[in-house]
């Protein structure tokens, strides 16, 4: 089970890098929504970390499954919305939102504002990969990390 924690550390890590890289040198613009992603990222990834180093035993195990899940779900949730809104841009105005103001007067924003400040539009599509747009990907993520988690939280060894 350890190892399935590392794989979901190293996924985490490397989407993460990705989206550093998609940023500054290919010029995508993060919209609020793509920021609350990579918090659920961050968050997964940190909880995997933890795990990973702790190596608990069934309880610690389960519990930190049990959380992995919920911000599997949490992201999955997220993910699904961008996607919806991509499909459905006349439906939300996402230019200067609360959202967008509510993330960008987080601490994160002001520490880190490469990673988690959002100045993007949520409907702009500018990367495609097999015809999926970001949130495509990032929802199908969400949803096999959540998987693999669920398996985590009630395998028995």
């Amino acid at each position: 089970m350890r190892l399935l924690f590392l794989f979901i550390l190293l996924i985490c890590i490397s989407l993460l890098g990705y989206a550093q890289y998609l940023q500054h040198l290919e010029g995508l613009l993060p919209c609020p929504l793509c920021v609350a992603q990579r918090l659920a990222y961050w968050l997964l990834g940190l909880v995997a970390l933890l795990a990973f180093l702790h190596n608990p035993k069934v309880i610690g195990r389960r519990f930190y499954a049990a959380l992995m899940c919920i911000l599997a779900l949490i992201g999955t949730v997220i993910a699904a919305r961008h996607a919806w809104l991509i499909r459905y841009p006349e439906s939300f105005e996402c230019g200067i939102s609360p959202e967008e103001a509510f993330l960008n007067s987080l601490p994160l924003a002001g520490w880190w504002p490469g990673m988690f400040e959002a100045n993007g539009d949520c409907a702009d599509v500018d990367w495609k990969f097999l015809l999926l747009a970001i949130p495509d990907w990032s929802l199908i993520t969400f949803v096999s990390l959540g998987i693999v988690s669920l398996y985590m939280l009630l395998a028995k060894k």
